[in-house]
């Protein structure tokens, strides 16, 4: 009975003062109206019941068909508690904008300062602002920043970030005053390729940008990178899609990160057609001055009581302009709150099992895919829900085979990567089954 007991939302002390005030003992007497002959005299003949995911699966298919989904590239499709949308829709946090009488937003501030805080252990950084529009936006205010600390304009941007982040990059920077430099990949292995990185490195380099896990799903070596970058008096970004990873790989604050930015989506936020998504963004405490966005800080008031306020606003309607740090003019307020609700209910240990899920179901589709004749899995290295597979067949023909049978089969890489033109990006995540997996690779097999 425990497994249904957060279902129904009365307590047992509700129960008994409402059966109180209505006149009788227990919930059976409401019955005694009722005929025993139209009474039921023997459980119903109904399924075990469903988990919550499983559930939700099954009442969309009554609805209409369901698809498959392999795609992802900056967009998953995971799991969200019930809990989280719950929460959320309550009226007092259905906004997303800035509160402009902030010691009066306590709610408010403090639904921000617990994100911060998350945020901070999710990502191994000591500072977090109050979160920005997007991962793109995010990493593009990252290098902006990186220039004010260093004084330098050359940008080292490796080419296995997101194409996407990297064009939003390109149009934020003045390019009079900053420089980017493409780092290639290794074709074997799909990391960034160091020694080419290291030849690079300058005196004039600000910050060397990597993604991990990559746009591949590679997951990269930021270690040896870091002290390179920190030894040539840079700064290294890093920067993500998928943050759910950093439930199992050593967080970016570990690896050597000076600034960490990058999609919070995979956090309890549904893809809902393109958005509105998350930019999480984190530094180092030496580097807070020039953290773009806004800072929720914990305080005491007169009386001594705990209290929140707006520490840090750098931006241009608080302060003048010349000095502001970005023009960033709100935070996505109610994606953090999705984000802190999402991470609060699952905790280290959820994170991490949620994070192995997504690990295996991918590693499981990969094995799958290697016994296929005509694929190929492109690259060496571990990866992360997402990896690249090489077929013989034209992707757009494969594609087309698996909408026919209500898949959408992944994510065509010819457009971004014109050397990868026989190429897919599949994403397994754990709201994949294992019928789905085996179906999508007969599909294959025949294709």
């Amino acid at each position: 009975m425990e497994d249904y007991l957060r279902y129904i939302p009365h307590t047992e002390e509700d129960c008994r003062e409402m059966l109180e005030t209505v006149g009788v003992r227990k919930v059976e007497d409401l019955f005694e109206i009722i005929p025993m002959e139209c009474r039921l005299s023997k459980p119903l003949n109904l399924p075990h019941p469903l988990s919550e995911p499983d559930l939700i699966r099954h009442l969309q298919g009554l609805q209409s068909p369901v698809f498959s989904s392999f795609m992802g590239a900056g967009a998953y499709h995971h799991f969200i508690p019930a809990v989280v949308s719950a929460l959320t829709s309550r009226s007092e946090f259905y906004t997303a904008y800035t509160p402009y009488q902030p010691e009066i937003s306590q709610g408010t501030l403090q639904a921000i300062f617990e994100y911060q805080t998350l945020i901070c252990q999710l990502t191994g950084m000591e500072v977090s602002n109050a979160s920005l529009y997007d991962g793109a936006s995010g990493l593009a205010e990252a290098v902006l920043m990186a220039q004010r600390i260093t004084k330098r304009k050359k940008i080292l941007l490796s080419q296995t970030i997101h194409p996407e982040y990297r064009k939003v990059i390109q149009t934020y920077i003045d390019p009079d005053q900053q420089e980017l430099v493409l780092i290639p990949y290794k074709k074997e292995e799909g990391r960034t390729d160091e020694k080419a990185l290291f030849n690079l490195l300058d005196g004039e380099v600000s910050a060397v940008v990597i993604q991990s896990p990559n746009f591949f799903g590679v997951i990269e070596d930021l270690h040896p990178i870091g002290e390179r970058v920190h030894e040539a008096g840079g700064i290294l970004i890093v920067g993500f899609t998928e943050a759910i990873a950093y439930g199992i790989l050593n967080s970016p604050g570990a690896m050597g990160a000076d600034i960490v930015a990058g999609e919070g989506q995979s956090l309890g936020i549904p893809v809902s057609y393109g958005g509105p998504y998350l930019g999480i963004f984190a530094t180092r405490e030496k580097f807070v001055r020039n953290m773009p966005g806004r800072l929720v800080g914990e305080t005491v008031d007169l009386e001594g009581k705990r209290g929140f306020v707006l520490t840090l606003a750098t931006r241009e309607q608080h302060i003048r302009r010349e000095r502001a740090t970005s023009n960033i003019c709100t935070n996505e307020g109610l994606c953090a709150l999705m984000a802190t609700v999402f991470l609060s209910c699952l905790g280290k240990e959820g994170l991490k099992e949620l994070a192995m899920m997504n690990l295996s179901k991918t590693e499981y589709t990969k094995r799958a895919v290697s016994q296929i004749s005509g694929c190929h899995l492109t690259f060496s290295s571990p990866t992360f829900n997402e990896f690249v597979l090489e077929m013989e067949e034209k992707p757009e023909k494969v594609l087309e085979m698996l909408r026919r049978e209500r898949m959408i089969g992944g994510l065509p890489l010819e457009k971004f990567y014109p050397e990868l033109h026989h190429h897919l990006l599949i994403t397994v995540t754990e709201m994949m089954r294992k019928e789905e997996i085996d179906r999508w690779a007969e599909v294959l097999e025949k294709a």
